[in-house]
């Protein structure tokens, strides 16, 4: 990722990469086949950062807590590479391959925060849960990268608004399949 912070995602090549980690382009091909199987990786870690901080505890907490100590999980597993991240990011404009990517894989990461934080992803209401934590984390995430504190005050201010603005719309939304969201138009 230190690569990608260098010389920026887009221009950077799998050989460049093999000649810098002083691996053979061969097997680095083997573990890493096109660069995006890297965004890959480095997804997968940040899944399996939050999996083994996950503790049953959570589901006694309040939703909104549970995905805040979740989210911050998986921060903390996509912290060493938080400069390539935001290099990637950067590059994202005029890489969309990269981009949409890494939406694919968000599409796979985001349902499993859910459903770690005890939230089922089933049905209607669980693609709608989806959709929304999605964006939420997103927004989040534009902050991480861009938060350079200790103590990540900013992220965390921002995780806590957009979570609480989730918890109120569940809130309002809540009740029997017929009831329409009750919205303050009506």
């Amino acid at each position: 990722m230190s690569l990608a912070v260098e010389r920026g995602w887009t221009s950077l090549s799998l050989a460049e990469i093999s000649v810098a980690s002083k691996v053979s382009l061969s097997d680095l091909h083997q573990i890493f086949p096109s660069k995006n199987s890297i965004l890959c990786f480095v997804s997968g870690q940040a899944d399996q950062g939050v999996l083994e901080e996950h503790d049953n505890d959570y589901l006694e907490q309040p939703a909104k807590d549970r995905l805040f100590e979740l989210c911050m999980n998986r921060f903390d597993a996509l912290a060493p590479y938080k400069e390539g991240l935001k290099a990637i990011a950067k590059d994202g404009r005029r890489d969309p391959v990269s981009a949409l990517l890494f939406l694919c894989n968000l599409k796979r990461s985001m349902p499993l925060m859910l459903e770690a934080a005890g939230l089922s992803t089933s049905g209607l209401r669980g693609v709608l849960r989806v959709k929304a934590f999605s964006f939420a984390y997103l927004s989040v995430l534009y902050i991480w990268l861009n938060d350079d504190s200790d103590d990540l005050g900013k992220t965390m201010a921002k995780l806590d608004k957009v979570l609480g603005r989730l918890d109120t719309i569940a809130r309002r939304c809540s009740g029997s399949a017929r009831t329409p969201c009750k919205s303050k138009a009506a």
